[in-house]
């Protein structure tokens, strides 16, 4: 990846809190129009990193651009390229979503904020939801608005600091639809999360953060390679309970019919031992 390709890069960024050391020589490149997940467990420097890199808190040494601008000399630049999704969904419960969205377009001084907003509803599935208040939103749609709030302006580069926590499966898959969404339109998307199966499903290459250090940076197929050769044996698979939630209650919403009896399933898989 070349520096005119990426569209952030860190280059040995540190941050200690007191004497405690949160991230120790932090480089990453992240390529344009990418989804990238940072993983680590909870404490690991995921969001003082984000933090960072949004210029909302500077790091103690190394230097960091986004979208071409440097986060200490230029963050009024930074800013202006960027939009980050925290961890909860910054969702006005009073207003309705379409409310949330013209007032977020006009305080950014967008053109035509009532299209801006009737577009991203569309974009979003919440048309139909458009004139009730977010409080009636389920976790999903929440951040579905939550997330559509983040693109007016077209950023070219998004944050999303762990989107799906607390959100049940069937949210979580609504969520995973509009981050892939927002990569195919070109977008670059920087993910933090702690769900293994997240990062696996969404990201194009995946950093594992641990203790403040990079320990693992490649795609999912280059990650795999760290692992000694698997053998292969074939073993009977029972469906998980993520499965079983989303076959009964459907993959909508709509509850699907059950059969009468749940017969077990059985697969030939591939096991992997270390």
């Amino acid at each position: 990846m070349t520096q005119s390709s990426a569209a952030i890069t860190t280059r040995g960024i540190r941050k200690s809190f007191g004497e405690h050391t949160v991230l120790d020589d932090v480089d990453l490149e992240v390529d344009q129009g990418t989804i990238f997940a940072l993983l680590g467990p909870n404490g690991a420097g995921k969001t003082t990193l984000v933090k960072i890199l949004s210029t909302l808190l500077k790091a103690d040494a190394g230097t960091a651009t986004v979208a071409g601008f440097d986060v200490a000399t230029h963050p009024a630049k930074v800013r202006e390229s960027i939009s980050l999704t925290g961890q909860f969904a910054a969702v006005d419960e009073i207003l309705t979503g379409r409310e949330n969205l013209v007032l977020v377009a006009r305080l950014r001084r967008v053109p035509d904020a009532g299209q801006v907003a009737d577009a991203l509803l569309a974009r979003f599935q919440l048309s139909d939801a458009a004139t009730r208040r977010v409080a009636t939103y389920s976790g999903g749609m929440r951040r579905r608005l939550d997330i559509a709030m983040s693109l007016i302006g077209n950023p070219p580069v998004i944050f999303l600091d762990e989107p799906t926590t607390g959100l049940d499966p069937q949210a979580r898959i609504e969520v995973w639809g509009s981050v892939r969404e927002l990569a195919g339109q070109g977008t670059t998307v920087l993910l933090t999360t702690q769900y293994l199966d997240e990062a696996e499903q969404l990201a194009d290459r995946i950093a594992i953060l641990d203790q403040g250090r990079i320990i693992a940076n490649g795609t999912l197929a280059e990650l795999r390679q760290l692992l000694p050769p698997a053998t292969v044996e074939y073993v009977e698979q029972q469906p998980t309970l993520e499965d079983v939630f989303l076959a009964i209650v459907g993959a909508t919403g709509t509850t699907a019919t059950p059969a009468t009896t749940a017969a077990p399933a059985s697969a030939a898989t591939r096991k992997e031992q270390p």
